[in-house]
C-alpha cells in the first residue's frame, strides 16, 4: 500500500481481522510520486521507531492522521474500487469521530474531499481519500 503520506509523525490505524495478526514494515521510500506509474519509488533503506496500540475498534480500511489531514486508504482493483472503499472508510469515520450525519459527511465530502493515487502499479490498487482537518470539529 505505498502512498506517500505514510510517512514521519504520520498516525496509522490497520485493521486486524485475525487472532494475534503480525505487522510487517518494508520498502521505504525516500521518495515517491503520485501513482507510483514506474512500478517504484526512489528504494531506501530505513531506520523506524514505531509504537502499537491494540484498540478496540472496528475499521474497514487503513485510516491515517497528519498534522494536516486525516485520510482513509482503500487497496483494490479495479481502480474504482479502491476509491469507494476509501470514500465509504472516511463517510464512516466522519460519522464516528466527528458526529456527521450520513447525509452531512456526504454533502461536506463532496465539496472538500481530496483524491490521492498511491499506486498504479501493482496487482491490487491505492487511492486515499484525504480532507483537510481544516473542515473539521472533533467532538
Amino acid at each position: 500500500m505505498d502512498y506517500r503520506r505514510f510517512a514521519p509523525g504520520t498516525t496509522v490505524w490497520f485493521p486486524v481481522s485475525v487472532p494475534s495478526g503480525l505487522f510487517y514494515l518494508g520498502d521505504g521510500h525516500a521518495c515517491q510520486g503520485d501513482g507510483e506509474i514506474v512500478g517504484t519509488g526512489i528504494e531506501t533503506s530505513f531506520e523506524m521507531e514505531v509504537t502499537f496500540h491494540v484498540l478496540k475498534r472496528t475499521i474497514t480500511w487503513p485510516r491515517g492522521e497528519t498534522a494536516e489531514d486525516i485520510f482513509t486508504v482503500g487497496n483494490a482493483r479495479p481502480l474504482d474500487q479502491a476509491l469507494q472503499h476509501a470514500t465509504t472508510e472516511m463517510l464512516c469515520w466522519l460519522g464516528e469521530d466527528y458526529g456527521l450525519e450520513s447525509r452531512a459527511a456526504s454533502h461536506l465530502m463532496g465539496q472538500v474531499v481530496r483524491y490521492d493515487i498511491g499506486n498504479v502499479f501493482d496487482p491490487a490498487f491505492t487511492v486515499a481519500c484525504r480532507i483537510a482537518k481544516r473542515w473539521l470539529t472533533k467532538r
